[in-house]
C-alpha cells in the first residue's frame, strides 16, 4: 500500500488557511496521547455504503486498484479498533500494538476478499483482523503460560468469557462447571487458571536454581506453530464458504437475523429486529437460537471434526 493511513486529502488553495485554522483548534482539544491522536485521525474516514464497498472491492480484485484498496482499508479502521478493544482484556499492554496487528489483518483481507461470493466485507475482514491479533497475542503475551496445545488455546480464548457468563447468571464459576461447559477436564481448567494467574515468565529465564536450560528451549519449533496456524486458517476459510452456502438457503426475517445478529460484529438489537417484523424480542431470540442450532447441525454434517474445532465460532 503506497498511501499512509494518516494522509490528508489535499485542500483547495483558497480555503487552505481557514481549514488549517479549524484543524488546529480541533487538535488543541485532543489530549496529547498516541492512542487518542490515532482515534482522532481515523474519524475523518467515513463509512462506506454497501454499494460503494462492493464497487471498490471489485476494482481491487479485477484491476488491483490501490486507490480502491486504500478506501476500503481506511473506512474499516474503526472496526479494527472495536475488535482490539474486545481483545484488550487478553493483552493488557499497548492497545496500539493490537490495532497495528489488526490493521495488517485488514490489509490482508482486502487482498483476499472476493466480492462475488456475497459475504459482507466487514464479516470477512473481522476474521483476518482477529486472526492477526490472536497470533500476536499468542506469540508475545505470557508465551510460556498460555500453552500451545489445542485444549490450552481453547481455554485461553474462552475461560474468562465462560466465567463472566456464569457470574452474570448468578452462578459461581466452579471448576467442574467450567470444565463441563468447555468440554475439557477439570485439571485443564486448574492448570490454565494457574498459568493465567501467575506473574510474567521470561522465555529466556533459567529453569530451576542455577539451571543452564532456558524456558525457550522447551517451546515447540516455531515452524510447527506456523503450520498449525495455516491449517486453522484454511479450516476457517472452508467454514466461511460453508456458511455462505447456508446463507443462500435463508429468506426473509431468518436471513435478516442471520446477517444482522449472528454474522456481524455490530449486531442489531432484539428490539430493533422485533419492531421491524412486528414480533416480540423473545420471538427474535427464539428464531436466532433455532438458526444457530440448525447451522451447527448442518456444519457438523458438512465439516469433519466441526464440533471439536469450530463449534465456538457460531454463537
Amino acid at each position: 500500500m503506497t498511501q499512509d493511513i494518516t494522509e490528508q486529502v489535499p485542500y483547495e488553495e483558497e480555503s487552505l488557511d481557514k481549514n488549517l485554522s479549524t484543524a488546529s483548534e480541533e487538535r488543541a482539544l485532543v489530549p496529547y496521547d498516541p492512542l487518542q491522536l490515532y482515534l482522532y485521525e481515523i474519524k475523518k474516514y467515513r463509512l462506506l455504503t454497501k454499494e460503494e464497498e462492493t464497487e471498490l472491492a471489485i476494482r481491487v480484485k479485477e484491476n488491483n486498484d490501490e486507490d480502491a484498496a486504500y478506501r476500503l482499508i481506511t473506512s474499516n479502521l474503526r472496526l479494527v479498533v472495536k475488535i482490539a478493544m474486545d481483545f484488550h482484556r487478553y493483552w493488557t499492554k499497548s492497545l496500539l500494538d493490537l490495532i497495528q496487528e489488526g490493521n495488517l489483518g485488514l490489509i490482508q483481507a482486502v487482498k483476499k476478499f472476493d466480492p462475488y461470493r456475497g459475504i459482507k466485507f466487514s464479516y470477512y475482514s473481522s476474521y483476518w483482523i482477529k486472526a492477526y491479533m490472536l497470533s500476536f497475542i499468542m506469540k508475545n503475551w505470557k508465551l510460556v503460560k498460555i500453552g500451545t496445545t489445542q485444549t490450552q488455546r481453547k481455554l485461553f480464548y474462552n475461560l474468562a468469557k465462560e466465567r463472566e457468563k456464569l457470574l452474570s447468571q448468578g452462578t459461581m464459576p466452579e471448576t467442574h462447571l467450567l470444565a463441563e461447559r468447555l468440554s475439557v477436564k477439570e485439571e485443564d481448567i486448574e492448570e490454565m487458571t494457574q498459568r493465567l494467574g501467575g506473574g510474567e515468565v521470561s522465555i529466556n529465564a533459567p529453569v530451576g536454581d542455577g539451571g543452564k536450560e532456558e524456558y525457550s528451549s522447551f517451546l515447540p519449533d516455531e515452524r510447527l506453530d506456523t503450520d498449525d496456524q495455516l491449517s486453522e486458517m484454511q479450516g476457517r476459510n472452508v467454514l466461511l464458504a460453508k456458511l455462505e452456502e447456508y446463507r443462500k438457503t435463508l429468506k426473509g426475517k431468518e436471513l435478516d437475523i442471520f446477517e444482522n445478529r449472528i454474522m456481524t460484529d455490530t449486531p442489531a438489537t432484539l428490539q430493533e429486529l422485533g419492531d421491524k417484523y412486528n414480533i416480540s424480542r423473545e420471538r427474535v431470540r427464539q428464531i436466532q437460537a433455532r438458526i444457530v442450532s440448525n447451522i451447527k447441525q448442518w456444519l457438523s454434517d458438512e465439516i469433519p471434526d466441526f464440533d471439536e474445532q469450530y463449534s465456538d465460532f457460531i454463537k
